[in-house]
Order: C-alpha cells, then structure tokens, then sequence
C-alpha cells in the first residue's frame, strides 16, 4: 500500500512534463538508487562481519554477514 500511496501521485506529477523533464526526474531517482546502494556498500565496509538487513515491514537492523 505504501508503494501504491508514493507512485500514484509521482506518476500524476510527471503526467504534465515534458520529456526533457521526465528524463531529468528519471535520472535523478536513478542517481539516488546509485548513491544508496554505494553508501550501503561503504557501510558494510565500515563494519568487518556485519551486515545490515531489513526485514518487511522495512525496519533495518545489524547482524552478522552469513559464512
């Protein structure tokens, strides 16, 4: 529900955009979901044997990386 709750209205804003701005708004999310999945990269770094999960709900939480 709560993806439902943030596409409906992002696809309603980028209704009434050009294209120069839908590809701008595109390449921007997808600079974003870059930049996270470096810093989750640089923060497993940061912590030798441990990882971080999350379970559905989407609460994260630290524990050991599985042998």
């Amino acid at each position: 529900m709560k993806k439902l709750i943030i596409a409906v209205p992002a696809i309603l804003v980028l209704a009434g955009c050009t294209a120069t701005q839908k590809g701008a708004a595109v390449g921007g999310a997808s600079g974003a979901a870059v930049g996270a999945a470096a810093g989750a990269l640089i923060g497993r770094a940061s912590e030798p044997g441990r990882c971080v999960y999350e379970d559905s709900y989407g609460r994260r939480y630290v524990a050991e990386c599985p042998a």
